[in-house]
């Protein structure tokens, strides 16, 4: 089980020993945790570990909690870069420990969130310049307590996914860390987002059945055109819910015209997200001509 995050495109913080070399899939690596090792839950007891879309389905699914129930219950937010943008991860006791540790190991391990399976792997997802795609490259943890660096087995970064089963979690995660990548790219060109864009955010992300009540509802739907076998299928699929959240959000985040609305709709909108950058720069223009103008005051 991991102790931190992977490196992500969300900039998450986080303090770990890692060793500066990019891995690939077929790159070898030595390495095994099992009950017998002598450290074997050392690394749960100091726990930091971000949540993914993803995670938070299987979790709140195998203690047969509303995700509004889970993220109260086993979750604290905090914001994964300087606009704010809201992340979450799982509580822990007063002395760091994940919450879901027992003296057995872990009562969630079958459902365990990514970070956790990746460990001590740590995923390297990066967003070439000029390019459309996102990449993976890995790199390796090494922490002082962990013994499992100096067990007698070698297997590749590849296999040790497949092993933890990790592919499924990144195959449904993908939407949302390339939503991450775009922003942390795009920077500055799409201005930080409003207040409303920030909580739309969180819940398209973490809090999937809030998030299937907002699609529910009367004012989503003067907004956009959606079949009818759409809405069907949002209501009884979390995992379809969670697939539309995303491409909500890059139209929300972006104005990527990736979900049909009602008739202009999306022009008022791209109208009034040009309207807010605009204000946004005058405001700022005058911001700094109000600084060079008290500079000026000062010297004289």
């Amino acid at each position: 089980m991991s102790t931190h995050n992977p490196v992500n495109p969300a900039d998450i913080p986080f303090t770990s020993d890692i060793v500066p070399e990019v891995m690939e899939l077929e790159t070898e690596i030595q390495f095994r945790c099992h009950k017998e090792i002598s450290c074997f839950n050392a690394c749960c007891k100091q726990a930091d570990i971000t949540l993914a879309p993803y995670d938070i389905i299987r979790l709140k699914q195998r203690l047969d909690k509303s995700s509004s129930e889970f993220l109260a219950d086993h979750t604290v937010p905090f914001e994964m870069d300087r606009d704010g943008l809201p992340g979450v991860k799982l509580k822990t006791d007063n002395d760091g420990a994940c919450s879901f540790l027992t003296e057995e190991g872990c009562s969630v391990y079958e459902d365990r969130p990514a970070v956790c399976r990746y460990y001590p792997v740590a995923m390297l997802a990066m967003h070439q310049k000029d390019t459309t795609t996102d990449e993976a490259h890995f790199s390796l943890v090494k922490e002082s307590h962990c013994m499992g660096h100096k067990e007698d087995r070698t297997i590749t970064i590849g296999d040790y996914r497949k092993e933890q089963e990790a592919e499924v979690y990144d195959e449904h995660n993908r939407g949302w860390l390339q939503l991450m990548l775009k922003k942390r790219s795009a920077g500055p060109s799409i201005g930080r987002p409003s207040s409303l864009s920030l909580q739309l955010f969180f819940m398209a992300s973490y809090d999937m059945d809030r998030f299937r009540r907002f699609i529910a509802s009367d004012s989503f739907k003067k907004s956009y055109d959606l079949a009818d076998s759409t809405y069907e299928a949002i209501a009884k699929d979390d995992i379809i819910a969670m697939e539309f959240g995303y491409q909500f959000l890059r139209q929300i985040l972006f104005a990527e015209k990736t979900l049909e609305e009602q008739k202009g709709a999306f022009e008022k909108r791209i109208a009034e997200r040009k309207e807010i950058l605009e204000m946004r720069r005058e405001s700022e223009i005058a911001e700094a001509r109000k600084r060079e103008e008290e500079q000026r005051r000062e010297v004289t």
